[in-house]
């Protein structure tokens, strides 16, 4: 059974930056293609960046510019790196597959951005 742990979220002011990690257990991460998602409240999940597992990266274009995503195998973790944070940027984050099926979901990590 896979399990993912997020953290690294908090509340900071608009222009700020935060890094956010994500550990995953349970699984050959090296294979799996990866992917930050948020949900804002009364929102849809969405997905924000990814990265394969040979390091290629995509972003959507509200966070293109401002957030990197990374990855290290060898400690099974994900990264995003966040900067130039706006008040839209605020939901709770998670990390998963960035293919079907995707896997049990985290708690999540709380990222709340004042204006």
């Amino acid at each position: 059974q896979v399990q993912l742990v997020e953290s690294g979220g908090d509340l900071v002011q608009a222009g700020g930056s935060l890094r956010l990690s994500c550990t995953a257990s349970g699984t050959i991460f090296s294979n799996n293609d990866m992917g930050w998602y948020r949900q804002a409240p009364g929102k849809q999940r969405e997905l924000v960046a990814t990265v394969s597992s040979f390091s290629s990266t995509f972003y959507t274009d509200s966070v293109k510019g401002r957030f990197t995503i990374s990855r290290d195998n060898a400690k099974n973790t994900v990264y995003l790196q966040m900067n130039s944070l706006k008040p839209e940027d605020t939901a709770v984050y998670y990390c998963n597959r960035k293919w079907a099926p995707l896997w049990d979901w985290g708690q999540g990590t709380q990222v709340t951005v004042s204006s």
